[in-house]
């Protein structure tokens, strides 16, 4: 398995950061959210699943379903441990990333293996679909996690996440104005991207600090 590394190797928390389902782990949007998790002292490692890694074979493949990743999340986290050193560790990404990891976070917090969970834009529902909910496993969640959601993200918006059942295990730092990638229409907000970027970096880096 690939992994793509930044950040100080003696960095006190280190986040494995999974790509969403359509855009690959050195994507602008990945790469836009590295820089400052690693300016805020968090080292980042990145890995692809098996369907996005053989799109650069050219092999074409659909998102599998994303239960089906599980395993390959547990290599990715067991590729990490064995790379090292890894301070504490963290487990999520980006969408489709998180909610992976959010499936395995308990069976890996139990064995000792991470610390938390951090979701960059959780897919809550389908977008147009909010009674198609990807909440169940979230209501017993036992990882202390934290979502960074948008305000206005069509996966869950801040009108909508209020009223699911979450585990007290999670905290939601709701990034104002950003949609899915958590950017905001600063004509609108009068907030930039890069601010978005490093709220949620700051905080990711806060919460590492609390769980290792």
């Amino acid at each position: 398995m690939q992994l793509l590394i930044d950040g100080d190797r003696a960095a006190a928390s280190t986040f494995l950061m999974a790509h969403g389902a359509g855009a690959a782990m050195d994507s602008a949007g990945m790469n836009a959210l590295v820089g400052p998790l690693v300016s805020h002292g968090v080292r980042v490692v990145r890995f692809e699943f098996g369907y996005m890694a053989a799109r650069r074979e050219g092999v074409r493949r659909p998102p599998p379903r994303a239960d089906t990743l599980a395993p390959e999340y547990r290599d990715a986290v067991a590729a990490v441990r064995e790379a090292g050193p890894l301070g504490s560790l963290l487990i999520g990404g980006k969408s489709m990333g998180g909610r992976v990891a959010s499936m395995v976070a308990d069976e890996l917090a139990d064995l000792g293996y991470i610390h938390g969970l951090v979701c960059l834009g959780y897919p809550f529902h389908p977008p147009e679909k909010p009674d198609q909910l990807r909440t169940a496993h979230l209501r017993v969640l036992r990882t202390p996690t934290l979502i960074c959601q948008g305000t206005r993200d069509p996966f869950g918006t801040r009108d909508e996440v209020p009223g699911y059942e979450l585990s007290p295990a999670i905290e939601v730092l709701w990034l104002e104005d950003g949609d899915h990638d958590l950017r905001p229409r600063k004509a609108i907000s009068g907030r930039s991207y890069a601010e978005n970027l490093d709220e949620t970096a700051d905080a990711v880096a806060a919460f590492a600090a609390r769980v290792r």
